[in-house]
């Protein structure tokens, strides 16, 4: 019989992903597999719309910015480099001058979707009721089914939380949250496999994303392929940031260990 090593479900990454109402350049380059470099870039000459400044004068942005994310990933998808993916952009943006004169700031109405994010981030039990107006709505639907499904899970309605995930992917078959998502309730579940297949999915969508491949090496830990799961936390290890990366060192060394098990001490 193969070494056995300790897990609980506390190892797993971060949890469910979360659509949230802002993002600062940090979590958008942690979720896209961006460097904050490239995006402050593309801020400051008009390609992302930064949604507001906080009290601390960081950069925050909103759901139309995740939009333009998740164009780019798609470009990237297909095999863009970064120089012509910004060529396709900035030709887009050319299309749409600004006019002239001065232009005054008028207020815009949050959507259906804006609305259930900030009630859910404070808790508000009626964020629920706003993602499926929302998902109705077709205002981001796949967002507000995947938000949906964490609030359900956390209601302890498990079967409810599968179906909002799989209609989030009903509406985008490539929408990563939902995916990912799908994948850690699987995994909450104890099928393995189709965690595996989901976070594998998951990873052809995002390969950036350095949570995904943590729990995947995870989970082909917990079932003994400890070569595969050298292999993905070594590529996690790569991606997260070095002040993230003790929780992927601790796994590594386990499985390692498991890999090259110490001979027994000898009796006296």
């Amino acid at each position: 019989m193969g070494n056995v090593i300790q897990f609980n479900k506390a190892q797993t990454g971060s949890g469910f992903e979360r659509v949230k109402s802002t993002y600062s350049a940090r979590e958008i380059s942690r979720q896209f597999g961006l460097s904050e470099r490239h995006i402050r870039r593309w801020t400051q000459e008009g390609l992302i719309e930064a949604a507001s400044n906080s009290p601390e004068g960081e950069v925050r942005y909103n759901v139309r910015a995740l939009d333009f994310l998740r164009q780019i990933r798609e470009l990237r998808s297909q095999g863009l480099t970064f120089r012509q993916i910004e060529a396709q952009l900035h030709g887009q943006l050319s299309l749409f001058p600004p006019p002239e004169g001065v232009l005054i700031p008028l207020p815009r109405r949050i959507s259906t979707l804006e609305e259930a994010l900030l009630l859910h981030e404070r808790g508000d039990a009626r964020a629920a009721e706003y993602y499926l107006k929302a998902a109705l709505e077709e205002d981001h639907a796949p967002d507000a089914y995947c938000n949906l499904g964490i609030l359900e899970f956390e209601a302890g309605k498990v079967a409810s939380a599968f179906d909002r995930f799989t209609q989030g992917l009903r509406h985008d078959p490539r929408h990563f949250e939902s995916h990912f998502n799908l994948a850690h309730l699987y995994f909450e579940s104890g099928d393995l496999r189709l965690a595996r297949l989901h976070y594998e999915i998951a990873a052809e969508i995002e390969p950036g994303f350095a949570d995904l491949y943590y729990n995947l090496g995870l989970v082909h830990a917990m079932t003994g392929e400890w070569q595969r799961a050298a292999t993905v936390l070594s590529h996690a290890k790569e991606l997260v940031p070095e002040d993230e990366g003790k929780r992927v060192d601790e796994l590594l060394s386990s499985v390692e260990e498991a890999m090259n098990p110490k001979p027994p001490t000898p009796k006296n």
